[in-house]
């Protein structure tokens, strides 16, 4: 089996990348320079070229601000490639893993959500990846969508990544305490996706790790387990403004992956310490 990956630089394409070399299979990895997925002909010419029997597509366009001052590059890039990758996919019979967000919900449910509540995005960049969503599944073939949040891990920049600089720094530190959500360490998301993949799934499943908490929480355990100390306080997300509106609780029920893949992912605490431990 053949893989091509989409979105090289990042984060989560570096984790599916070594998970699949890490399993013995042949994975390729293309950079935005590389592979502009905005440009059906180009995608058209790596799918020919490749010949992959999957791609996971982990291109996006992730500037939850950005997206509010420039919304047609928001939906250029997860909405309208996505359609058009889906659609050459399709033709070519390859199964196409698509990587999208928890931000596509208003955070109004007050639980986890499912794999099946339905979509009301509250920003630009959310309403681009419901887009994206919506576009492969009427394009339809072999498909995968696989929901994350929070994203942290090596190769990127983070959440994670920024308290540690600042703490490094001394710096004084204020985190939104009222904003829930499920972080997720970009290695467990390739070997989950890397599962599924084998194990034929279809459809679309959440892959976070286990467990919920706030920003402020998060930034906490950071300290805790890093051994870093500096002056942390809790405020609300009215105490930052941002251009693009903030859901308030968009925690990811992980049902059905673990009746897929046999397993959940480790909770985000364990997750954060081996990566805390490998820095």
């Amino acid at each position: 089996m053949k893989v091509l990956v989409t979105g090289g630089a990042g984060m989560l394409a570096r984790a599916v990348g070594a998970e699949f070399a890490a399993r013995g299979v042949k994975a390729v990895s293309l950079t935005r320079q590389q592979l502009d997925i905005t440009s059906g002909a180009a995608v058209a010419e790596a799918l020919r070229e490749y010949r992959p029997r999957v791609v996971v597509n982990c291109a996006a366009y992730t500037d939850v601000d950005g997206a509010e001052e420039e919304p047609y590059r928001a939906f250029l890039v997860n909405g309208l490639a996505v359609k058009r990758l889906a659609a050459l996919c399709r033709v070519e019979g390859v199964k196409l893993v698509h990587i999208s967000t928890d931000y596509i919900f208003d955070g109004t449910k007050g639980e986890p959500y499912r794999v099946y509540d339905p979509p009301a995005p509250v920003n630009r960049y959310g309403e681009s990846k419901w887009w994206g969503e919506a576009a492969l599944r009427e394009e339809g073939g072999d498909y995968l969508i696989v929901r994350i949040s929070w994203l942290f891990g090596p190769g990127g920049r983070h959440f994670v990544g920024t308290v540690l600089k600042r703490a490094e720094a001394g710096e004084e530190m204020r985190v939104v305490d009222d904003q829930y959500g499920c972080p997720t360490y970009a290695p467990d998301a390739a070997r989950a996706v890397a599962d599924l993949i084998a194990a034929g799934a279809q459809g679309t499943f959440h892959a976070t790790n286990s467990g919920v908490t706030t920003w402020y929480r998060f930034a906490r355990a950071v300290l805790e387990i890093s051994g870093l100390k500096t002056r942390l306080h809790p405020c609300a997300t009215e105490d930052f403004p941002r251009p693009a509106r903030r859901p308030r609780y968009t925690a990811l029920d992980d049902f059905p992956l673990k009746e897929v893949i046999g397993y959940r992912l480790p909770s985000w605490e364990d997750a954060l310490r081996r990566y805390l431990t490998k820095r």
